[in-house]
């Protein structure tokens, strides 16, 4: 049942034109960003010795990611709101009365279509910024692209946790307005909140926030982040997890016991 379910779900997700929309969004940020360094290699070319130390690539290659981690929790949200909207969820509910099976479903089509975009997007964005800037010794560029690579790879896993939220919030809210604005908040308004709290509660607590649970899972350091960097990278994982499933399983809860 699960199979058959999980194919229905990515018809269905196939079949909204938002999502062609924001894959190609996310694509197209990647392209934005290997241009950018086409820009900085550029800038580089024309700086003193002194003043290239302070040049830094990789707050550029972490960009597509911060973007991908955004489109990817729309598609999240607008694959739930969209059939409430419609009252495709009626019928739904009908074919495949199991509700916890159809929203299992709809998050493993959600999280493996994310994960795909998350990872093309940041691998891309890591391969393409290095490419372009050639070899020159950027100071955070000094290190191979095999050593580096498996950290990217553990930042793109960010992007699922993000649509997987997403998904959640619209089963839950039911409009696509408020599940908006929510992912918004929990994306880059509250990370921006907690910054600014005194010292050492923006460290603790930005330690925890979804968007620096990646680099701590990886063993980077924040530093010049809005996030801290307290957590192992076990801890970090557990927490990502956690900010996944948590909400998946509240959604879950409240679908079962209220009217589509």
């Amino acid at each position: 049942m699960i199979a058959h379910a999980v194919a229905a779900e990515w018809r269905k997700l196939h079949s909204i034109r938002s999502t062609h929309w924001v894959l190609a969004a996310t694509a197209a940020f990647t392209g934005f960003t290997v241009l950018l360094a086409v820009q900085m290699a550029h800038v580089w070319d024309g700086l003193s010795a002194d003043r290239r130390e302070e040049l830094l690539l990789r707050p550029l290659q972490e960009l597509s990611t911060w973007a991908a981690s955004l489109c990817l929790a729309v598609l999240g949200a607008l694959s739930a709101t969209s059939e409430y909207r419609t009252g495709m969820i009626r019928a739904s509910v009908t074919v495949l009365p199991r509700r916890r099976v159809l929203l299992a479903a709809k998050a493993t089509v959600v999280g493996t279509v994310a994960l795909v975009a998350g990872e093309a997007a940041t691998v891309g964005s890591f391969l393409g910024t290095r490419l372009v800037i050639g070899d020159r010794p950027f100071p955070d560029q000094h290190a191979s692209i095999a050593h580096d690579l498996p950290g990217f790879l553990i930042e793109g896993t960010a992007v699922p946790m993000f649509a997987l939220l997403g998904l959640s919030l619209g089963v839950l809210l039911r409009s696509t307005a408020g599940t908006l604005v929510s992912v918004v908040f929990l994306w880059h308004i509250l990370p921006l909140l907690v910054f600014h709290l005194p010292r050492p509660w923006s460290e603790r607590i930005g330690s925890a926030m979804p968007g620096g649970l990646t680099a701590q899972m990886a063993g980077l350091s924040a530093d010049n982040s809005v996030y801290g960097d307290l957590l192992s990278p076990g801890a970090a994982a557990a927490l990502l997890l956690a900010y996944a499933l948590v909400p998946l399983g509240l959604a879950a809860l409240v679908l079962a016991r209220r009217d589509a």
